[in-house]
């Protein structure tokens, strides 16, 4: 089977961090062509994918017949109308998240994407990773007992944001951006849909820059989680059981740490935790090895050009990413009512 034709649309920082080095390495995939309108960006792709077509308008890759997929790293705002666009002309589509920046533009996606036989998927990398994966199959098997609750924090620095993160109405806040991430995590970890969300916003450095949101799910476990971005790098998830403690850090941890209700039962396991770090080691290295240092973006990207080629659907998809899009516009609902919203009652 030939290598599939790849299109990247925007080469901005997580496109040279992540995609290009990616795509590059990869087996069975060819890079065909690039698309950006900042000089400075397409200039810096240049030196990494010297021999590839560049544009700087993303419609003109749509023009290539031989592109057989895309993947969409452009802003946020932007999203909605590439992947229509792409679809339109027959291409599998790798969307980096969100999906849109409203329901109303996510829902004309999935028109363009439904009855499609084209494979249209969301940029949700961290169900790849590799903790998480254990994180859920813990939760599946019911290693935590009964569960009673969950916590969960996502920050990144204050560093320097380009204009369009720093307002909502070009697709920027805490959010689309990082939120929507653990959104979909907690639909991944837990099999359920989040019911009902109450959420407080605040705008210190940038608009809706912090957000506190508490998930209500189906079967009524509540969810609390912190973001955002203008505070340290942290990833973290804890999850509370009858017989236990999940807890997992995706920069500090090299496996899913479990603890068992007792004092003194923690303190044993940390002792056994530290004894079995060697074991860890292939993950550690594997990490050391990733672009910025996490393996999920190789596989999820790995997982969208196998499924490309063979014409089989991938997974997260567009609905995923249009279920991350209700909590993050009930979450913004609530915020501005102050009141909790039942998400089937707002996406009516």
């Amino acid at each position: 089977m030939p290598s599939l034709k790849v299109g990247l649309m925007g080469c901005g920082r997580i496109a040279q961090l992540v995609h290009l080095p990616v795509l590059t390495h990869l087996t069975d995939v060819e890079l065909v062509a690039l698309a950006e309108t900042d000089p400075r960006c397409l200039e810096k792709a240049r030196h990494l994918v010297p021999k590839v077509v560049m544009f700087d308008r993303y419609e003109k890759i749509l023009q290539m017949k031989e592109v057989e997929a895309v993947i969409i790293c452009l802003p946020n705002d932007l999203h909605a109308e590439a992947a229509i666009a792409s679809l339109q002309q027959g291409k599998h589509v790798y969307l980096e998240k969100p999906l849109a920046t409203s329901l109303e533009q996510g829902r004309s996606v999935l028109e363009a994407w439904q009855n499609t036989q084209l494979v249209g998927m969301i940029g949700f990398n961290y169900r790849f990773n590799p903790l998480y994966r254990v994180t859920q199959q813990h939760l599946k098997a019911g290693s935590l007992g009964k569960l009673l609750g969950g916590r969960s924090t996502f920050s990144t620095t204050g560093r320097n944001l380009p204009d369009w993160l720093q307002t909502r109405s070009t697709g920027g806040g805490v959010l689309l951006n990082l939120a929507s991430h653990h959104t979909d995590l907690i639909r991944f970890f837990f099999g359920q849909e989040v019911q009902e969300v109450f959420a407080s916003l605040r705008s210190l450095h940038s608009e809706q820059d912090s957000a506190m949101l508490q998930l209500k799910l189906s079967d009524g476990l509540i969810v609390q989680s912190f973001f955002s971005i203008s505070s340290v790098e942290e990833d973290r998830f804890e999850v509370y059981g009858q017989t236990g403690k999940l807890s997992v850090d995706r920069y500090l941890s090299l496996c899913v740490k479990m603890d068992a209700p007792t004092l003194e039962s923690i303190r044993f396991r940390q002792l056994v935790h530290g004894l079995k770090s060697l074991v860890h080691i292939p993950y550690l290295l594997k990490k050391i090895r990733a672009p910025s240092h996490e393996p999920s973006y190789r596989e999820a990207l790995t997982h969208f050009i196998m499924a490309s080629r063979a014409h089989r659907p991938a997974a997260p998809d567009f609905y995923d990413g249009f279920r991350s899009l209700m909590v993050i516009e009930a979450a913004e609902h609530s915020a501005r009512t102050g009141r909790p919203v039942t998400i089937p009652d707002f996406a009516v």
